[in-house]
């Protein structure tokens, strides 16, 4: 108990980026248990290489332990007026203890906190830990064309076509979440 309640989230560090990777691979053995997506368990991570120019953006975060070691991660970018959220990884083990949702809430200050008109992402409709979580924050199911592009080029990667959706949260049109 004493270890969790250390932990915390702060902007990720260069040095970060070699542990990112293998976080997400952590993260991503939840999905073992979906057996239409159990193939994300052994799938290619996100590179050390982009991990590292999101750091440099300082749009990435890292909920670190009392050990002051990386446990989860957010990596976004700006792209024009919005916050686009590319991923949300918690090693498995840190999973269901609400880092997850913290990190989003920290994505979603920083964009009130820059003026950006909202927080996007693609994620899985129907995975209770994607969509389903999302819309608990606040996040509405919403299409731009750079969402629209975005979900064209996951579902080219191999995702099964109408599995995966865009969503945004608007700073001004959504209440803070009342789950802090």
């Amino acid at each position: 108990m004493a270890a969790e309640q250390l932990a915390h989230i702060r902007l990720a560090r260069a040095e970060d980026a070699v542990l990112l990777p293998g976080i997400e691979r952590s993260a991503a053995q939840a999905f073992r248990m979906i057996g239409r997506l159990n193939w994300l368990a052994d799938a290619e991570p996100i590179s050390f290489d982009r991990h590292r120019q999101w750091i440099a953006l300082s749009t990435c975060w890292v909920v670190v332990d009392a050990h002051a070691q990386p446990q989860g991660f957010l990596s976004a970018e700006r792209m024009g007026d919005d916050l686009h959220i590319h991923e949300v990884s918690v090693a498995l083990p840190l999973q269901g203890q609400g880092w997850g949702r913290k990190l989003i809430e920290t994505a979603m200050d920083h964009a009130r906190a820059h003026h950006l008109r909202a927080v996007t992402l693609t994620t899985f409709e129907h995975v209770p830990w994607n969509a389903p979580f999302y819309r608990r924050l606040g996040f509405q199911t919403h299409q731009d064309q750079r969402l629209a592009n975005i979900l064209a080029q996951e579902y080219a990667l191999g995702f099964e076509p109408g599995s995966r959706c865009a969503m945004a949260w608007h700073p001004g049109l959504c209440p803070q979440p009342s789950t802090r």
